[in-house]
């Protein structure tokens, strides 16, 4: 019996080609254990059906071959295999080589890399400030006593008049708190905070990291941490909430960075987030850590609401605020209500309603703050959606937070 086809690995990017000239699904590796980037020909999509584990080469070629009636498919099979191997994008050796080299480098750096300077905002500190003045121009200071604030972590260039709206309000006078940043994990574990000790390098400089904070959550919340998880390597949600606090207050901050993963068994399977003993455990700890501390804390949430249209699975074709983004923004504002009034309760079972069909990304630190925070009340300065591609829409917002709203 011929050996299967290793899997295709599960935690990939698939989208539809942005180059006209070059149309099919382009598959790229958002945790970078693989740099590459492949467009897969439309004739070669339903191919990857064959790389479950169980089917063979020998089959690939015998569905190639009463596709097409050619003899030499063979060669175009051991093609399309090699690319993908090469590539890292099947669960074999090679991706297993890659992803503990890239682990390891990251465990062995002293710093968190700016891993999206160049792509999601300028890699050059001259190309950053002008770009942030643009941003933040304009922006209306909101007179309050905050002790928080949610800001997107979409894309700046798409969500900056939400961030704009977040973080206008925010004046000197924070500069020197440990920011709490809460940041969505996309690619961490279930029921999981990821921590890291590393500074955090940007092109403004270096963010240092509340070290004994970071310990004392590490020795008294057990199991639900994952320290040094490597998705803070990779993940945006926090690296752009430091980008922006660096622009208020300097390069020079302090920082807690906790990367909140899904509360998937909650939503799946009822009950609330807490039922799990590691998720109880972190948010007493949290909470017990934001009542000592006080104002000695700045809370910074990293987060997005819904994601609907094609490229999140749903079977129409998305536009911001027409058609069925119209009730989205109705659902949007019951769940905000919820978070304002600090009602963790009810903006958890609205999360739950349809097993989250929201999709808001935002959901686990939203909670997270809400348990840790209980007298936080939130105000909405802004709510917007976003056509992220043509055919999907991305919402949030930006909020400010006080103990008896301001």
């Amino acid at each position: 019996m011929a050996n299967p086809l290793p899997r295709l690995r599960t935690n990939l990017d698939f989208m539809p080609s942005p180059l006209e000239d070059r149309p099919g699904l382009l598959i790229r590796d958002p945790l970078h254990f693989s740099d590459v980037t492949l467009i897969l020909p439309p004739f070669f999509v339903p191919m990857l059906e064959f790389f479950d584990g169980e089917r063979s080469s020998e089959d690939l070629r015998g569905a190639m071959l009463e596709m097409t009636g050619d003899l030499r498919v063979g060669e175009i099979v051991e093609h399309l295999v090699d690319s993908m191997t090469m590539a890292g994008f099947l669960e074999d050796e090679t991706y297993t080589e890659m992803r503990t080299e890239r682990e390891r480098q990251f465990a062995e750096s002293e710093t968190r890399w700016a891993t999206h300077s160049g792509s999601g905002y300028p890699e050059s500190k001259s190309d950053l400030e002008r770009t942030m003045l643009g941003y933040m121009e304009n922006g209306e200071p909101a007179e309050g006593d905050w002790i928080g604030i949610a800001a997107p972590h979409v894309s700046p260039e798409g969500g900056w008049k939400s961030y704009r709206s977040a973080y206008a309000g925010l004046s000197k006078n924070y500069a020197d708190r440990v920011f709490v940043v809460l940041g969505t994990s996309h690619y961490g574990q279930p029921e999981k905070f990821g921590l890291t000790r590393k500074r955090w390098t940007t092109p403004w400089g270096e963010a240092r990291p509340a070290l004994g904070l970071i310990d004392e959550l590490a020795g008294k919340a057990g199991s639900a941490v994952q320290m040094e998880d490597y998705c803070h390597c990779v993940e945006h949600s926090i690296e752009f909430q430091v980008v922006f606090l660096q622009s208020l207050f300097g390069p020079g901050i302090q920082i807690l960075p906790i990367l909140c993963g899904p509360f998937a068994r909650s939503i799946y399977q009822g009950g609330a987030p807490e039922q799990d003993d590691g998720v109880k455990r972190f948010l007493d700890v949290l909470g017990e850590m934001g009542a000592r501390e006080g104002k000695g804390l700045f809370w910074v949430l990293g987060v997005d609401m819904a994601h609907i249209g094609r490229r999140y699975g749903d079977s129409f074709e998305a536009r911001a605020d027409l058609g069925e983004m119209a009730e989205i923004a109705t659902r949007d504002q019951k769940r905000i209500d919820a978070v304002n009034a600090g009602d963790a309760d009810r903006f958890w079972d609205l999360v739950k309603e349809n097993q989250d069909d929201l999709k808001w990304c935002g959901s686990s630190p939203f909670y997270t703050f809400l348990r840790a925070m209980p007298n936080a009340r939130g105000i909405l300065r802004r709510y917007e959606q976003w056509n992220i591609d043509p055919q999907s829409v991305v919402s949030f917002a930006g909020i400010h937070f006080s103990t008896g709203g301001a």
